[in-house]
């Protein structure tokens, strides 16, 4: 299992990663209409943001996507053949740290806010702090970065 910095020539694998998951599944017109297509996501991946994914033997495992300018983590999905694997800790930690390096104190997430969903446990054992539902229905997390 490796990871690097996602770059434009991961992006369709990205988007087939995507809408494979369980959880927070979006179809590609449902992106769309977010304004994240294929032509919009490789300049997503530069400037203050910045992408990482992990592959194995040539198949995408996972991908996050971060903007210091933000101080977000704005995507973070592991295909779900390779769920509990370490695969999503690894990126979030990746994230994090790359924020912190970027003179972010703190970081903010939006996930399902439904306490079903696995992410809401995910992000909480890892620190992240829950701090409402917001008007479209997501969880708020924030977490204060630190060094090591």
């Amino acid at each position: 299992m490796e990871m690097r910095v996602a770059t434009a020539g991961d992006v369709q694998a990205m988007f087939e990663l995507r809408t494979s998951v369980r959880e927070n599944h979006m179809s590609r017109a449902a992106l769309a209409e977010l304004g994240v297509t294929p032509e919009s996501l490789p300049g997503m991946l530069e400037g203050c943001s910045r992408g990482w994914v992990v592959h194995e033997e040539g198949v995408l495992l996972g991908f996050a996507m971060a903007d210091a300018g933000e101080a977000c983590v704005f995507a973070l999905f592991v295909h779900p053949a390779h769920e509990g694997r370490g695969v999503g800790r690894r990126l979030l930690d990746t994230a994090e740290g790359w924020l912190l390096s970027q003179a972010c104190s703190e970081a903010w997430l939006l996930t399902d806010s439904r306490p079903e969903v696995r992410a809401n446990g995910f992000y909480r054992a890892l620190g992240w702090r829950a701090e409402g539902v917001q008007d479209d229905g997501q969880m708020l997390f924030r977490k204060r970065l630190v060094a090591g």
